[in-house]
């Protein structure tokens, strides 16, 4: 059985990650087309950008017990 408190933390943890991919698309926004002259990103696009980010420069840790 799921204890209680991580059922509480999930919906937090959703919207976290969606107000990450937010913010990153922002910056993207108001940062890269000014100084490099590329285009501006859509929220999937930044999305996938993090994705990418993650795995290449952050890794996949499991643990396992």
């Amino acid at each position: 059985m799921v204890p209680v408190r991580t059922l509480a933390i999930f919906p937090f943890l959703v919207l976290l990650f969606f107000a990450i991919t937010g913010l990153f698309q922002w910056l993207w926004n108001i940062t890269m087309p000014e100084v490099f002259n590329f285009r501006k990103i859509t929220f999937w696009q930044a999305l996938r950008l993090l994705l990418l980010a993650g795995l290449l420069f952050g890794g996949v840790h499991f643990t396992g017990r």
